[in-house]
């Protein structure tokens, strides 16, 4: 063993502890060996430990990463990984002549707190994506028609007009707009849309509100964002802004795989609006007309 190879070995144990770096049990001591090897515990609770081979002529060539003691207990894979991520650490910081193994250590401690820092801010995104909840319903199938009693097949077919169809970034938008007089009529019209059409029973969501005068000066309104956060309760304020009564939307919408952000909501919003004023219940310009009403 060369002098700066047993001054490196004291210098990681003093800084990492008592075997950091040890010589292997299976180590060739005849006079004929040209090399030493050992075995390197890398940092960290759950990290893996490397066996490393020493040439006579250390520190003017590097030491030999020859594979792994012991793969860590974190995860699979990670023994593979431990050791591809130390090789590249020890090829960037290795000059001929110099000492490497602390740099490469301390490079290798680096690395892998980027990757730590990358997978912590991935989880997080994965995260805000699930409480955002955009996309949640694309593999939930076909619903279930709840109709009751009902024989659809003899229903004469709520009038629906239909808005234009959106596509954007493969996700599709269209809003069916029917009046309506009742929230038993809402409902019943909904689930006949189901009935009638696969591809709306099938659709990632249905969102829907309808707002409804009853007798004496009573109200209903009702939304449901059926797994689109918010969606409903926006489609509810839309038919406020236009003032829009005895009337319901359902807002369709088939997610393609990219998610849209908060831009998904501004395109149910102007479907259900394209429906709106195509079923004659507004001109679109509920938003200017509050405006003038708060002046």
């Amino acid at each position: 063993m060369s002098e700066d190879l047993r001054d490196e070995v004291e210098a990681l144990n003093s800084i990492y502890g008592e075997g950091c770096l040890v010589p292997s049990e299976d180590q060739d001591e005849s006079p004929a060996s040209s090399s030493t090897t050992y075995i390197l515990q890398l940092p960290g609770d759950e990290a893996s430990s490397l066996r490393l081979q020493f040439p006579d002529t250390y520190p003017a060539e590097p030491p030999a990463v020859l594979g792994t003691q012991h793969s860590s207990g974190g995860r699979r894979g990670a023994g593979a990984r431990d050791l591809g991520v130390f090789r590249e650490a020890l090829g960037t910081v290795f000059q001929p002549g110099s000492v490497c193994l602390f740099d490469a250590v301390e490079e290798f401690v680096r690395r892998m707190e980027e990757e730590r820092e990358k997978e912590e801010l991935l989880q997080q995104q994965e995260g805000d994506d699930a409480e955002d909840g955009e996309g949640a319903n694309a593999d939930r199938g076909e619903r279930a028609v709840d109709g009751g009693q009902t024989d659809f097949a003899a229903m004469t077919p709520p009038p629906w007009t239909l808005s234009e169809v959106v596509v954007e970034n493969k996700s599709t938008f269209v809003a069916h707009v029917a009046r309506v007089t009742s929230p038993a009529e809402a409902k019943l019209f909904l689930q006949h849309l189901l009935w009638s059409d696969r591809r709306i029973r099938s659709a990632t969501h249905n969102i829907t509100a309808w707002r409804i005068r009853g007798p004496g000066g009573t109200s209903y309104s009702d939304c449901d964002d059926d797994g689109e956060d918010a969606a409903g309760g926006r489609l509810l304020h839309l038919l406020q802004l236009m003032e829009v009564w005895d009337a319901m939307v359902v807002v369709t919408r088939w997610y393609g795989g990219v998610k849209l952000g908060p831009r998904r909501f501004a395109l149910i919003n102007s479907v259900a609006r394209d429906g709106l004023v195509r079923a004659g219940l507004g001109d679109g310009g509920g938003k200017e007309k509050e405006k003038k009403k708060g002046k």
